[in-house]
């Protein structure tokens, strides 16, 4: 029997094998969070085979590891590839809510995450001094956004007014806050959306004149960022999201956190192309 064929070696080989695809996989890593392949796409293997030097298995145990972390999405077939998946608010919300989930955590207890924390972007929002410029026209236009969709019942409603929470974090111009608090705020969102779901099955989403309400707290809200007042700002989204969040605790209050509408979502989006 050969060396090669030994169990020590074997066991060489199998560790040499998994280093090369950790290097590997570091370096693309590197390369997606640097944002080296705009056109969301890993090169075919056959070229990273070449452009790194190393085997199909090894390369195959890299993009593995990428694909358990969420950076790629690997495709099988005649149209297969590395599909490359940048890391944002929506797929942390997907990971905090699987470790909630995990845990058994209410829905009501996220909400009082989210109703303490989305605030504070708010007043970010307000103090920004570039807000005239940057946030109050984009917050406007999700708005308007919004506001035609005051007739639509249902999901196409909910999906248009949770529109305008993400904006506020998005814009809040702090990215540790925006990447913790926006993967709540997703997090919610997806509760919120299973919430309209359940209602519009069964004939009972919230009437017109509540859908109107909602979109005139928002403009409100916008009202408070462009003159800067930012303790004002966040004292009335706080008292807005809670009262919005009672509406809907009220019959979800007592259901464990589900992450998969979270990644339900991220799908949806790609299929999208957003």
């Amino acid at each position: 029997m050969s060396s090669l064929s030994s169990p020590t070696a074997s066991r060489g080989a199998g560790i040499q094998q998994v280093r090369v695809a950790e290097t590997v996989a570091a370096e693309l890593r590197r390369r997606i969070l640097r944002g080296d392949f705009p056109d969301g796409a890993l090169p075919k293997q056959d070229q990273l085979r070449e452009e790194y030097g190393i085997s199909h298995p090894s390369l195959r145990e890299a993009l593995r590891i990428l694909e358990t972390e969420g950076l790629v999405v690997v495709r099988r077939g005649n149209v297969g590839g590395a599909i490359v998946q940048q890391p944002g608010e929506a797929r942390f919300g997907y990971t905090l809510g699987l470790a909630l989930q995990s845990t058994g955590i209410r829905v009501h207890e996220l909400a009082t995450a989210v109703a303490t924390l989305e605030p504070v972007c708010a007043r970010l929002c307000a103090e920004n001094p570039k807000r005239g410029k940057e946030i109050v026209p984009r917050l406007r236009a999700i708005l308007d956004t919004a506001r035609g969709e005051e007739d639509a019942n249902g999901v196409p409603f909910t999906r248009a007014a949770r529109s305008f929470h993400t904006a506020v974090v998005d814009l809040c111009g702090n990215e540790p806050t925006k990447m913790i608090v926006g993967g709540l705020v997703a997090l919610w969102d997806a509760q919120e959306e299973a919430w309209a779901q359940d209602l519009t099955a069964e004939g009972a989403y919230p009437d017109h004149d509540r859908r109107v309400a909602t979109t005139n707290a928002h403009s409100k809200l916008v009202d408070l960022i462009e003159a800067g007042d930012g303790l004002g700002a966040e004292d009335f989204s706080r008292r807005h999201i809670r009262s919005t969040q009672k509406v809907i605790l009220s019959r979800i209050e007592d259901r464990v956190i589900q992450a998969s509408s979270v990644r339900s979502n991220i799908l949806g989006s790609q299929q999208n192309g957003r």
